[in-house]
Order: C-alpha cells, then structure tokens, then sequence
C-alpha cells in the first residue's frame, strides 16, 4: 500500500457536517445521554469531539449509502487527493462521481480509513498454542474414576459380581453409565440389561444412557424399553441395552418361561439398580437366570447397601450374594467419604434436625414388640399416628417455617390420605403446593413433577407417598420434610438423598431436612453415619 499525506482527519470532517448528520450518526439513546451529563442540551463542539471517538468509522465506510454521504462532505479538493491516492483517473468528470462509482474492495476501504486518519487494526495470525484443555461432554470426578476403575477389577474376574456403593446425589447412574459404555465398546456387540423397580428409576435409566451412548458410544445400538406398557419382548435386540423393569420380567416368565434364557444367552452384563432390594427371592430368580453364563458379569448400585438397621442376618444376606465384594468412595484424608463430598460441594450441606409432635399415641406392649420385630413401623401404627390433628398441624407449621427459606420443599407424607390432606390444607393456606402418589394419573404426576422442577421462583411444595424416594431428580430442592415415620435406615437415606446434590453437582450448597416425629416411635438423623452403617456386614470374611 502506497503512503500519501496528508489526508484530511475524520475529526475534521466531523467539524464541517451538518449537526444533525453528526447526531444521527451517534443516535438518540446516545445523544440523550450526553445531554443529560451536561444538565440539558449538550454543548455542539463537545458533541462533535465526543463523536469522533464514538463513531464506528469502518462500519460507514462498508455500507454503501453511509460512504457516498461520509464523501459527500470531503471537500473537492480532498477528494482530488483520495482519488489520486486510489490511482484513479479523473478524465474531467466531477471527482465525487468517481469516487462513487468505483468498486470500493477491502483494500480501497483500507486506503479510505488510511486517508481520513485512521488505519486498519492488524491482527496478528494466531501462532500455534502450547496447550489447550478439552473439557468432556460425559466426564466424571476424580473420586468417580477411581471407584470405577476398583469396580471393573471385580467385575471381570473371579466372581464376576461387585455393588458399587455411592451416595445419593454423587453420580452413581452416570459412573455406571460409564462402565455400562466402556463394556459395550470392548465386548460388542452384546447386549446389556439394566434392571429396575419403579417407573422413575427406568425412565431415568434409559434418559441417561441415551444421554451417555451419544457422547462415549462407537457405533448405533439399541435401547428397549421394557417396563409398563411397554412390549416385554426383546428378542430382536443383540447389541445395545434393555432397560427391563423386575415386575414386568416376572410377569413375561408366566408367559413364555424362557423369556429370561432368551435374553441370558445374548448378555454379558447386567446392572441391578437399587441393589439392596435384589434378594427378593422373585428377584433373585430373575438375576439367577440372567446371569447364567460364566462369563456374564452382574454390577449392583446402591446408596444404601443393607436391608435393614439392626437386622444383621438379612444384611449378611445381600453381602454374601455379591460374595462381599463392594467398592465404596475413598478420598485421602476422610475417613467418612460423604464428610469429603459436603466439604468439597459434590453433596450440599445440611442442617438436620428433628421436630417433636406428641400425637397423643398410646403404644401397648404389643404394639412395641411389633415395632421392634418388624423391618418398618406397622401400618396401622403409622394410620393413628397421621390420624391425630396435632400430629398434621406440627406437619404444617414446620413446612410454613422451611417456606420462608427455600422455594422447593418435598414432603414425605405418611400415607396416601395424609398426601392428599396436607397438599390440601397447604392450598388452602394460599401455598403453591401439589401432590402425587401410586395412585396419581400418569399426566397428573408429569404435571406435577415438572412444574416443581421449573426454574419459577415462586416457593412450591411438592407432597408425596412412595414414588419420589428414588429416581427422582430435582437438583434445586434444598428442603424436605420427612413427615413418615421409619425404622428403616434405607427408605430413611433414600428420602434424605432427594434433596442433597451439591453445587458441583448442579444443586444447592445448603439444604435443610426436618424430620417430624413422635417421641415413641424410632428414628434416624445423621447422613454420614447411615452411609458407614453397614460396613461390618461387607468386611472380607
């Protein structure tokens, strides 16, 4: 590019235009301001100064119309030059007809800008980088990874059979979803069966690999939903996963008995989700049947790897059928691994405590003995205690309390009537609040559900009887109210994990869990303690 001087400054320009030209070119928002620093009218010659930094000059000289009108107001000698510098020739004919009947290429653009005192910024060529980080679309914590990596040792050698113990709200579907790709890639094509109780922990299933699949897969394979509805057959599948519900496996056996030899004789691994419920003996059968061949690995997920509190045959039950092989978090430094995932933001913190509601229940020796023989509280226990008013009023007052703090509060009512009446009362206290149970319509639990699970910021509560304890995902939760009396440690840990996904883990990085009781019925309250429970029933014999 040839240099010519002098040119004549934008600035200069702008001097000599028409006042309202330089003000449409800055545009009323910003002329108004301009007037309001200067208490009214803005001054003319600080306008005209102010415009010549503010005014985009390579966006008028790209549009054709702001340039002819951006020349216009060249003098005619400075316009003599421009062509001159352009080496164009005039030929007698007006300058300005000239200039705008040329081509106007980036590089004449950049003789313009050149002319009127300014020049194109250089952009240096992006050198090569030393470095960069790729972040993944499907990854996984630290602490995820190593669990993994203890799993797969277990799973394909010796036994074949390993639980995989998270906590709730720490990814254990997308770790096993993980193993569940890494198996897929190295023995396919095979078929892989994911095992379930419960439409939410299906549906769940099968979002979620999809999910992982098209981030970690290697080829198409298939995904068969059977569960509900849904068609039991899959004999067609034979690379990919099937996503079988345990009742409708047990059903398809009354059918066709080697509905289950079909699928065992085209899988390799089967993944029993909610591990702790698999020595049902139905269940059992059906794990028995799957898992058949020798080479066919068998992976059970749970948070809570026990049956019951206190009954430690039953426990040892379930530990001797996975041959005592458990892989448990470890992260240096903590003893208690959830200690590690609340310090560290992967499990939110919470504030647990209890609110006493004396219900006026007068237990009889047998009543007691009853209690303590049983895995739960006896149901006609539990129908007295929600049929006292005192007992629902406490319930009450304590949502209103948590309301004033959190915007979405799951309750854990005691019974499909004490759901409905609490979802009542509390709408009729002027609360947004809804509720669902196995009773509730399809549409009616969607609804529901995905209106709890919006962004809005109106508080919500949400009440519930025995279908959001497990496979049900609402990460901005921070409040439960846990207004069903348990002695069971895992239904108790189950209600607890709906509400403690921590900020690295898209939730909250406090939660409050308030647990209603009534003094002479049992209960729990610590998190990290229910996670370690039953430790002693997996040690190594």
């Amino acid at each position: 590019m040839t240099t010519w001087t002098p040119g004549i400054a934008f600035e200069t320009v702008l001097e000599d235009a028409p006042y309202t030209y330089v003000r449409r070119l800055l545009g009323d928002d910003f002329c108004r301001l301009l007037d309001l620093l200067e208490g009214g009218e803005a001054n003319e010659a600080w306008v005209r100064t102010v415009a010549g930094d503010a005014i985009d000059l390579d966006h008028l000289i790209t549009d054709a119309t702001e340039r002819e009108e951006l020349l216009r107001l060249i003098p005619k000698f400075k316009q003599v030059e421009l062509l001159q510098r352009l080496q164009q020739d005039i030929d007698g004919a007006p300058p300005l007809a000239v200039l705008n009947s040329l081509r106007w290429t980036a590089d004449k653009r950049a003789e313009l800008l050149e002319f009127l005192g300014r020049t194109m910024e250089s952009v240096p060529a992006p050198g090569p980088q030393s470095r960069t980080t790729v972040e993944p679309e499907y990854g996984l914590f630290a602490h995820q990874r190593d669990a993994i990596e203890r799993t797969k040792v277990l799973l394909y050698d010796g036994y074949r059979r390993v639980v995989l113990h998270l906590p709730t709200g720490v990814g254990k579907t997308r770790s096993a979803m993980n193993i569940i790709a890494d198996h897929l890639r190295q023995h396919g094509p095979t078929v892989v069966v994911w095992l379930a109780h419960g439409q939410e922990l299906l549906e769940q299933a099968a979002a979620e690999f999809e999910r992982a699949w098209s981030r970690l897969g290697d080829r198409p394979v298939t995904v068969a939903h059977a569960w509900s509805s849904a068609l039991a057959d899959v004999s067609d599948v034979s690379d990919g996963v099937v996503i079988l519900g345990l009742e409708k496996a047990v059903a398809a056996v009354k059918q066709d008995p080697q509905y289950l030899d079909k699928l065992a004789s085209r899988s390799s691994l089967v993944v029993f989700d909610e591990a702790h419920q698999i020595i049902a003996p139905t269940y059992q059968h059906v794990v028995y049947a799957l898992t058949v061949r020798p080479e066919c690995s068998l992976l059970g997920l749970t948070a809570t790897p026990g049956r019951t509190w206190s009954n430690i045959a039953k426990d040892e039950e379930l530990s001797d059928f996975f041959h005592r092989q458990k892989v448990m978090l470890k992260i240096e430094g903590y003893s208690n691994p959830v200690t590690a995932l609340i310090d560290d933001g992967f499990l939110s913190k919470p504030t647990m405590h209890t609110v006493g509601a004396d219900a006026g229940l007068e237990l009889s020796e047998e009543d007691l003995n009853r209690i303590a023989r049983s895995f739960d509280i006896p149901g006609d226990v539990v129908q007295r205690l929600t049929a006292s008013e005192q007992w629902s009023l406490q319930v009450v007052h304590t949502i209103q309390d948590l309301a004033e703090r959190h915007l979405r509060i799951l309750v854990f009512a005691a019974s499909v009537e004490h759901c409905r009446l609490l979802a009542a009362v509390l709408k009729s206290m002027g609360m947004d609040a809804d509720y669902v149970t196995s009773e509730s319509t399809a549409a009616h639990r969607s609804r529901a559900i995905t209106r709890f699970k919006s962004k809005s910021r109106r508080t919500m509560v949400l009440c519930n009887y025995g279908v959001l304890t497990t496979g049900f995902d609402a990460p901005e939760t921070s409040a439960a109210v846990i207004a069903r009396p348990t002695k069971s440690l895992v239904l108790y840990s189950q209600m607890v994990g709906r509400v403690i996904r921590g900020p690295r883990a898209g939730g909250t990085p406090n939660c409050e869990i308030v647990t209603v009781i009534d003094p002479s019925l049992p209960g729990f309250g610590d998190l990290a303690a229910a996670f370690t429970n039953w430790e002693d029933v997996w040690e190594t014999a």
